[in-house]
């Protein structure tokens, strides 16, 4: 595995756009930016007045690549070295997680920890250990 480059200006403009984010979507509808959660409230049964609020945030989730590359001309480089398998354990082992957590990294970590809810910590240090805990797997024996 390759290291990560230090961008400390990206970084901190994308965190302030997360934060602000959230703090939009709680003022405007009372709600929290748990991202799975909203996703998973896309389908059945939660079809409510709420829906077309849930649909665009994530289609705007979809669309930001989209916009970077219309605006930029380019995407940033990335490289995943990880196989298609190793991808989708992956996957459905986050997906797991966020539903067994009740939350993810945006509802516990971002929203949670600003509320200074007690069961974000926890779920925020967990995840956090789970993926510390992946990498050194993943690097020394993986």
């Amino acid at each position: 595995m390759g290291s990560t480059s230090f961008t400390p200006i990206a970084s901190l403009v994308g965190g302030a756009l997360i934060g602000l984010s959230a703090v939009l979507l709680m003022w405007a509808t009372g709600r929290i930016a748990g991202v799975s959660g909203i996703a998973a409230r896309l389908f059945p049964p939660y079809e409510d007045r709420e829906f077309a609020g849930r649909l665009a945030f994530v289609v705007g989730l979809l669309a930001a690549p989209v916009l970077v590359r219309l605006g930029t001309g380019s995407l940033p480089a990335q490289t995943i070295e990880a196989g298609p398998a190793i991808l989708i354990v992956g996957g459905l082992l986050t997906g797991f997680g966020s539903v067994w957590g009740s939350g993810c990294t945006s509802g516990h970590g971002v929203c949670g920890l600003s509320r200074l809810s007690a069961r974000s910590l926890v779920a925020t240090i967990t995840f956090m250990a789970a993926g510390m805990a992946t990498v050194f797997v993943m690097r020394h024996w993986g």
